[in-house]
C-alpha cells in the first residue's frame, strides 16, 4: 500500500467518524432540534456525489469512508425526522 494511500485511509477515517459525537448525543437525548434538516440533506447529497466520484475513479479510501459517512449522515437525518 502506497504511503499516500495510508494518509487517504487515515483522513477518511477521521472525517467519516466526525459525525459520531453528534449521532451519540442525538440518540442519547432523543432530541435533534438543534440540527438543521437542510444542512443534513445538503451533506448527504455532497457525500453521495463524493462516493460516485470515488467509485468512478477507483479511489478506494474515499469510496469506503464516503459510504460510512453517508450512512452516518442518513442516520442523523432519520434521527432529525424521528426526534422532532
Amino acid at each position: 500500500m502506497a504511503e499516500l494511500e495510508i494518509i487517504g485511509f487515515l483522513a477518511g477515517f477521521i472525517v467519516a467518524f466526525a459525525l459520531s459525537p453528534q449521532l451519540i448525543k442525538t440518540w442519547r437525548t432523543k432530541s435533534a432540534k438543534d440540527i438543521s434538516l437542510l444542512w443534513t440533506l445538503t451533506l448527504m447529497i455532497g457525500l453521495l456525489l463524493w462516493v460516485i466520484y470515488a467509485i468512478a475513479n477507483k479511489i478506494i479510501p474515499l469510496a469506503i469512508f464516503g459510504v460510512v459517512e453517508f450512512s452516518m449522515a442518513t442516520t442523523l437525518c432519520a434521527f432529525k425526522l424521528i426526534y422532532k
